[in-house]
């Protein structure tokens, strides 16, 4: 054994290649946010969000720049997994296609249920649709190897498609107007990158120099920025040559993920998690979950999410459309359907979206949201804890 290999790693470093140290920082993040958004440093908090940078101001800078980022990796994972990983048979890409649907109905339906009688809360039907993609996969990965890699995988790909959902939705029913040149060019762009890759273009300069061109277009047309993200990441090759489709160690996909393996969680994911999660409490009380717009958010988020992703998971296995990730059973399931009601950022968005002009309905939704992404976080932690851990095996795939 040599020097080099004989020596220990350092207590940084092994923190730093943690799985569960992504997910501390982004917790420690939101925390932080929460303290100083309640404390006498709120003015300044809120005003330096809303602080113009050039176009925008430094909250989109985060949400719609940075965030960018994040799904650019996630959807390079996502793509690696279906090509040579544990999406790469149809039935394993089908189920967090069709949870993600069930996860996006059910809390609907719930949350209309509640509010029937109100038609002033209606509007806000779509706010517990949404799964906090970075919140949730923060709390996942607090778990480590207590939970199969299948599991992970299969909440990236459920939080994803539940994302690219709410952005549909966002565009649908909650944007006055999209800018169709500026999606046209957003289209055109993308179809260079796509001919890029036929081409066999190896070089990643030019899928960057696009993919912000991309992203500028996207904003400009009024679809979410972070999409033009795993537009991109769907573009970049998974070969070292032109003919061969195999995920090798140098190929362009790698490289790109590798660059963005650490600046991601440890920078990116916590900036977003600290302009996001500082939410007032002025004017809350616990008495407020009771009124029927918070408890519609509520309910949607932990009850809603769970059975919308749970029963459609097990339709779909038991009609043999899907099968359950590798190693994982129904107790893993139930824990990871209950973390997809962690509706943070999204659901805010939404929120303020729905109710632009009422403030109070706005902290009523806050209050919702707060409410029931923390019991959905504790909820689903508990029920993986308490499921049997995966094989030696399942760690090392």
């Amino acid at each position: 054994m040599t020097d080099r290999q004989a020596r220990p790693v350092s207590i940084f470093r092994e923190f730093l290649d943690s799985e569960a140290s992504g997910g501390i920082i982004l917790m420690g993040a939101a925390v932080l946010a929460l303290i100083v958004a309640n404390s006498p440093l709120s003015d300044a908090y809120f005003g330096a969000l809303k602080t113009y940078l050039g176009p925008l101001n430094v909250e989109h800078w985060i949400n719609d720049g940075l965030m960018a980022a994040f799904f650019l990796l996630v959807g390079l994972e996502i793509k690696r997994e279906m090509l040579d990983g544990q999406l790469s048979t149809w039935p394993r890409r089908a189920l967090p296609g069709i949870a993600a649907v069930g996860g996006m109905v059910v809390p609907a339906l719930i949350y209309v249920a509640i509010n029937s009688d109100n038609p002033q809360a209606l509007p806000g039907w779509a706010i517990p649709t949404a799964t906090d993609i970075a919140f949730a996969l923060g709390v996942l990965s607090l778990l480590g190897n207590r939970v199969p890699a299948s599991l992970k995988v299969f909440l990236t790909a459920l939080a994803i498609i539940d994302d690219l959902g709410a952005v549909i939705i966002i565009a649908l029913f909650y944007t006055s107007g999209l800018a169709l040149p500026y999606l046209a060019g957003a289209a055109a762009v993308l179809a260079l990158l796509i001919v890029l890759n036929r081409m066999g273009v190896l070089n990643l300069i030019p899928y960057v120099v696009l993919g912000v061109a991309l992203w500028v277009l996207v904003l400009k047309s009024g679809v979410h920025a972070t999409l033009a993200g795993v537009a991109l990441a769907l573009t970049v090759p998974l070969r070292t040559s032109p003919g061969i489709a195999r995920d090798l160690e140098h190929s362009p996909l790698h490289r790109m993920e590798h660059a963005l393996h650490k600046v991601v969680p440890f920078v990116v994911i916590p900036i977003f998690g600290f302009a996001n999660a500082g939410v007032s409490f002025a004017g809350m009380s616990l008495a407020s979950l009771a009124e029927p717009l918070t408890l519609g958010v509520v309910a949607g988020l932990v009850v809603g999410k769970l059975v919308g992703v749970l029963a459609t998971s097990a339709i779909a296995i038991r009609l043999g459309l899907a099968d359950l990730p590798m190693r994982a059973g129904w107790s893993h399931m139930t824990g990871v359907a209950l973390l997809c009601g962690i509706g943070f950022t999204m659901s805010l968005f939404i929120g303020l979206l729905a109710f632009a002009y009422d403030p109070a309905m706005q902290q009523a939704v806050k209050l919702g949201i707060l409410a029931g992404s923390l019991l959905a976080a504790l909820l689903g932690t508990a029920v993986l804890l308490m499921s049997p851990r995966p094989t030696v095996e399942d760690d090392d795939e």
